[in-house]
């Protein structure tokens, strides 16, 4: 029976009750919809190739024109003598000793001097190297000099060895333009970055037992397909090196491959990914990762003040705590902030909530608190993975243009001089000039071990 003791009152307030719950379900699965038909099925965690609609980008503003303050000095194009050029190229007159106008006698008024930068085209060159020989009587042997700059039973140069892999694997030029650029075919390229990588084939690691002792290490994974296969890349690294691994499988027996099973100093940033999990050092999680989870509950449910509050509270704790460390701040300042930034965190996870998609928030941080607030503690330790996301980043446009690996050879391949050449990249080298020098050093003993000639002044 209804309050009022109508049963017909009853029977149409259940009606209306039952409708409103189905047009908030409703609404709900529409919103979902319309929030994957924008940004995709990983919602904003969705790679830009993959979503469906891309925003237009607006047209920038045109810049006010600012000359330079008071006492700085200019920064435009610095002019050079002959002194500092590498080049001097005497131009002949444009007109003889006469003006082509008036035909009067032209006086001389020394010469201009016009600073320029050029290139030279990046093209194979053909060289021929005449080796003298001398023979000896009576040992009755041979004296022949080494080709300089040249591996042994090598029809190319150390200099033409080292721009191509640079240009391929460093700076991310497709393989046929780097073949147009230098005149050779696909076939002698890749051949070329075969016998690189078999001569540096023990620097990953070396470079991954230098890698378990850093006190920060960040690690990340993206797809990558090999011979049409699914597979992924694997990335290990920190401010000073990286190391890429290809491999078919996104198992726990990849990092378990790296990490090994001895307890290693430091801590990990990650992502919640649990591949990791097992990793035998201390562990922080990714906060860009949860910042994003945090943003996606107020998309996914714009309506309810339970959400739309534990977001404005939560999203800019969490970006503070993600640019505290780069603040100017004194390090007493700077602990005694992520301190109290750190127990405002938990204090806003500990409070009591009505909403599922909140407490699942909450639930993150109280289970693995073990694993959210180092960086707090420790400088050292950042709370975003931005360093494995951005080191990733030339993988993933690789990716778009090349489409993977044709074989698994290419694939140790790449893995090989891509964890040696960015590394050098890292410790601000001259990627092309140093592997260059190091393959002239092995030009002379091709049995001497690389490492030191490649990091002569070992960890850094």
């Amino acid at each position: 029976m209804a309050i009022n003791g109508c049963a017909e009152c009853l029977k149409k307030q259940r009606e209306i009750d039952r409708l409103t719950e189905e047009l908030q379900r409703l609404k709900q699965k529409l919103r979902y919809q319309e929030r994957q038909a924008d940004e995709g099925f990983f919602g904003s965690s969705t790679p830009s190739a993959q979503r469906p609609v891309k925003p237009n980008t607006l047209p920038a503003k045109a810049p006010t024109r600012r000359g330079a303050r008071a006492g700085h000095h200019g920064t435009g194009r610095q002019a050079f003598d002959a002194h500092h050029a590498e080049r001097v190229v005497d131009v002949a007159a444009e007109v003889s000793g006469r003006c082509p106008d008036c035909q009067a006698p032209l006086q001389d008024k020394g010469i201009a001097h016009r600073a320029v930068l050029e290139s030279r085209p990046v093209k194979a060159e053909r060289v021929l190297y005449c080796l003298p020989k001398q023979y000896c009587p009576r040992c009755q042997r041979t004296f022949q000099p080494l080709a300089p700059g040249v591996l042994p039973k090598s029809l190319y140069g150390n200099q033409l060895l080292a721009t191509a892999t640079t240009m391929h694997y460093v700076h991310g030029i497709p393989l046929g333009r780097v073949c147009e650029q230098m005149g050779l075919g696909p076939g002698s390229l890749m051949e070329i970055f075969h016998r690189m990588a078999r001569l540096l084939a023990r620097i990953p690691d070396r470079l991954m037992a230098e890698y378990r002792q850093a006190p920060v290490k960040h690690a990340d994974e993206t797809g990558w397909r090999t011979n049409g296969k699914n597979g992924y890349t694997w990335l290990f690294a920190t401010p000073q090196l990286s190391v890429f691994l290809f491999r078919k499988t996104r198992a726990a027996s990849v990092p378990k491959e790296v990490f090994g099973t001895g307890p290693l100093p430091g801590c990990l940033v990650v992502d919640r990914y649990g591949g990791y999990n097992k990793a035998p050092c201390a562990i922080q999680y990714c906060y860009s990762h949860l910042l994003r989870e945090v943003q996606d509950l107020e998309k996914e449910f714009p309506d309810t003040p339970e959400v739309r509050a534990f977001v404005s509270t939560v999203a800019p704790q969490l970006a503070l705590a993600m640019g505290l460390r780069a603040q100017p701040l004194a390090d007493p300042e700077f602990y005694r902030r992520a301190a109290a930034l750190k127990a405002q965190i938990i204090e806003t996870m500990v409070q009591p909530a009505q909403h599922l998609g909140i407490r699942r928030i909450q639930d993150i941080f109280r289970t693995h608190a073990d694993r959210l607030y180092h960086w707090a503690e420790d400088r050292q330790v950042p709370a975003d993975n931005n360093l494995a996301e951005r080191d990733l980043r030339p993988t993933v446009i690789a990716r778009k243009v090349s489409f993977g690996s044709q074989s698994d050879a290419g694939a140790c391949t790449r893995g090989i001089l891509m964890s040696v050449l960015h590394t050098l990249k890292k410790r601000q080298v001259d990627v092309v000039a140093h592997l260059k020098k190091v393959l002239d050093y092995l030009a002379q003993d091709i049995h001497q071990d690389p490492w030191p000639l490649l990091f002569p002044e070992g960890p850094t």
